[in-house]
Formats: structure tokens, C-alpha cells, sequence
């Protein structure tokens, strides 16, 4: 939806219903909101705009950061990101072993290369996909993220109301956090440098 109000509803949504599906630990030592217990993840395979492959599988060492969002988003989407930026350069040469991904919920408009040129111009590290149609609904429906395209909007100038959580996958491939919009870059920071 337009500005922040439509992604927050949704972060609240899709963290509420993930949450009471996966369960929740106040106790645990995330500073996040914890999945307890951890839900192992299936691996979702991309066609970079190379053509190679990038596939989501578990990489021993390597949490992974997710979010779900779009290359014309006006507001969530960059913020998000540039808190990453700022994430990394917390962690110095510890990002190396951390995989951010941003995945487009608008593979109509995101093409593989559209992707990577926006999630690189925060941070080189930064890796954007766009999957099928198929793919990209298969996997927003393993993380419980919701989108639909704005119908007061036209043409290719659409804008797309999505959720608006990060989520952190550990080393094993087990979901282990979700850190709603505006939970502060912080956060993430601290439960990346205790995964590593």
C-alpha cells in the first residue's frame, strides 16, 4: 500500500499468523521475535541474471537474511536495505559470511538483473533475485508473506502492498527470527553477531 501504513499492517499480520504456527520463545536469547522452535526451511533455487543458479540451501557458517519486497517500492524497501548496509558495516568482515537476499514479489516488472542492480546498489554483497511467478509464490508461501498489486494504481506504474518483516535463517537452514519494520537495524545486528 501507499507509505508505510499498508506494509506495517501486513508485518503485523504475516508475523501474528507465522508466530502462532511456529510458536514463540520470549526467553530466548534472540533479540528478534524468536521462532521457537526453529522451522527448517526449504531450499528455493533462482536463475541469476548470468545465468547461473543460486539456490537457498544451508551453508555451514553462513546465516541468511531475507526480505521480500520490490525494485519501485517508495519507502520499506529502501529503508530495509540501507539498514543492511549499516548491518554490515557493524559486523566489518563478518558480512562476508552472512548471505543478505532481497526477493522480488514482482517478477512482471523485476527481471534476475533489475534484482541484483538494486540490491547491489546498497551494498555489492547484496544479492537480488526474481524467480517465476511459481517460484516466488512457492516461496513467500513457506515464509508467510503476503502481496498483491495496488488496484488504484495503472499501467506498469503499479505500486505493491506487501509484508514487510526481515527473516533470519541460521547456518542449518532453520528459520529462526522475524524483525517487523522499524525494529531497529540493532537488532538484527546483535542475533547475526551471536549466530557468528
Amino acid at each position: 500500500m501507499r507509505g508505510l501504513h499498508g506494509p506495517r499492517r501486513w508485518s503485523r499480520v504475516a508475523a501474528v499468523l507465522a508466530l502462532s504456527a511456529w510458536g514463540c520463545d520470549v526467553k530466548s536469547s534472540m533479540q528478534g521475535m524468536a521462532v521457537d522452535p526453529p522451522r527448517p526451511m526449504p531450499t528455493f533455487t533462482f536463475t541469476l541474471e548470468n545465468g547461473a543458479a543460486f539456490r537457498t540451501a544451508p551453508a555451514p557458517g553462513s546465516p541468511m537474511v531475507l526480505f521480500f519486497g520490490y525494485t519501485h517500492c517508495p519507502d520499506v524497501c529502501p529503508t530495509t536495505l540501507a539498514d543492511w548496509k549499516r548491518v554490515a558495516q557493524r559486523l566489518g568482515d563478518r558480512a562476508e559470511r552472512v548471505r543478505f537476499i532481497f526477493v522480488s514479489v514482482d517478477p512482471d516488472r523485476d527481471t534476475p538483473a533489475i534484482a541484483a542492480r538494486y540490491a547491489q546498489q546498497f551494498d555489492a554483497r547484496f544479492v537480488g533475485v526474481s524467480g517465476t511467478p511459481e517460484t516466488t509464490f512457492q516461496m513467500m508461501t513457506a515464509f508467510g508473506v503476503a502481496a498483491s498489486k495496488d488496484s488504484s494504481t495503472t499501467g506498469s506504474g503499479y505500486l505493491v502492498s506487501h509484508s514487510s518483516q526481515v527473516f533470519l535463517v541460521d547456518p542449518l537452514g532453520r528459520l529462526v527470527a522475524l524483525y517487523p519494520f522499524n525494529s531497529g537495524w540493532e537488532t538484527l545486528a546483535a542475533d547475526l553477531e551471536s549466530l557468528l
